[in-house]
């Protein structure tokens, strides 16, 4: 070090710090400097609005994310999740992991659907043909949940509405697999996304708490669905069909079985020709994972993929991009507040078995 170029002040630091480690070893230098460590595994990708449950794809060589955006509300916050009271959708696309995200602005608006009255949830996106689609949740003018779907020439939208929801579609959280030529859309969510209140086939509700159409806990778990798609992509293209979740043993997890059973935000991936049913645990926010042999399951439960984040909720896809695998997710590190959340992403490593490695969204956790 060329000392003609410090100061007095420098000098007198450099000094009693030479003398502390002389005549104290337990106290050094790089002790006198505390570094702050970050308590998460991963940065938000976008820190300018509120952003949530992140639908990832690679479409065009780049990857585009297709999450809800959050905002402030007066709406009191409830186990029905009255207060994430989201109107519009933003689509982002990245060149590559770790680019900056780029906001194409807004490509969806809830005064932009017809049939649809508030709470524009978790959507996701599919190609075909050189079309997009582009599916949502949204409350009717019943505040019955239904599915949308809007079509645009673009990944990034913007996308037009059907005049009325898809057809005998119920709950939340839409998401669209491609297995070839075929093209599957998967949805469903307990407590605020009512899929409990379908357990009749049509809609029921028989009190006023989100859990009081829950099957006994020794009963099997409210199941996910799942449908094929039309040939247009815009409706059923079959009777849709309950998704089994089955323990190693072959019998279903349990409704009690809060570890482990279904509670939202379903998404599918194919590896090594094994299909992967990835969800929320809800309540005890895991992602966790089943695998099959088919994309209508039944799908053997196999562990958690993500441990909780910071937030109640947990929400997340997965996607291959450059022959990695990534894992999309949100917390809430912006705010701390649970329905303000801010989406990030990191890398997913698939076991020489197939199983998934476990990741710790927050560290030392």
């Amino acid at each position: 070090m060329n000392l003609k170029f410090l100061g007095n002040t420098a000098l007198l630091v450099m000094a009693s710090t030479y003398m502390i480690s002389c005549n104290s070893p337990q106290k050094t230098a790089v002790e006198t400097t505390t570094e702050e460590v970050s308590p998460y595994l991963n940065s938000p990708l976008i820190s300018h609005m509120y952003t949530a449950d992140p639908s990832a794809h690679v479409f065009e060589g780049k990857i585009y994310i297709y999450p809800s955006h959050d905002v402030e509300s007066d709406v009191k916050e409830d186990d029905s999740g009255a207060h994430f009271n989201m109107r519009d959708f933003h689509v982002f696309s990245m060149d590559s992991p770790g680019a900056t995200p780029l906001d194409h602005g807004r490509a969806l608006d809830v005064d932009d659907v017809p049939w649809a009255k508030r709470q524009m949830w978790a959507p996701d996106a599919a190609e075909k043909e050189g079309k997009y689609y582009f599916y949502f949740p949204a409350k009717d003018k019943d505040d019955i949940f239904r599915l949308g779907v809007a079509v645009g020439d673009r990944p990034e939208g913007p996308f037009k509405a059907q005049p009325e929801p898809m057809k005998g579609s119920f709950s939340i959280d839409p998401a669209v697999f491609q297995d070839g030529n075929a093209y599957y859309i998967y949805w469903g969510g307990i407590w605020g996304g009512q899929l409990q209140k379908w357990r009749t086939g049509k809609y029921l509700s028989t009190g006023n708490l989100p859990y009081d159409d829950e099957p006994a806990d020794d009963e099997p778990a409210i199941s996910p669905v799942v449908a094929k798609l039309s040939a247009d992509m815009l409706e059923f293209g079959e009777k849709p069909r309950e998704i089994k979740i089955l323990d190693q043993d072959g019998s279903p997890i349990l409704a009690g079985d809060h570890e482990r059973r279904f509670f939202e935000a379903a998404w599918v991936h194919k590896y090594n020709d094994k299909y992967y049913f990835s969800y929320s645990t809800g309540d005890t926010h895991n992602i966790a994972y089943a695998t099959g042999d088919s994309p209508y399951g039944p799908f053997t439960y196999q562990g958690v993929i993500l441990k909780p984040v910071q937030g109640w909720t947990n929400h997340h896809s997965i996607v291959q991009f450059e022959g990695k695998w990534y894992i999309f997710y949100h917390d809430t590190e912006l705010t701390d507040k649970t329905h303000l959340r801010n989406i990030k992403m990191t890398e997913l490593t698939h076991n020489p078995d197939g199983t998934i490695q476990t990741i710790s969204p927050l560290t030392g956790k």
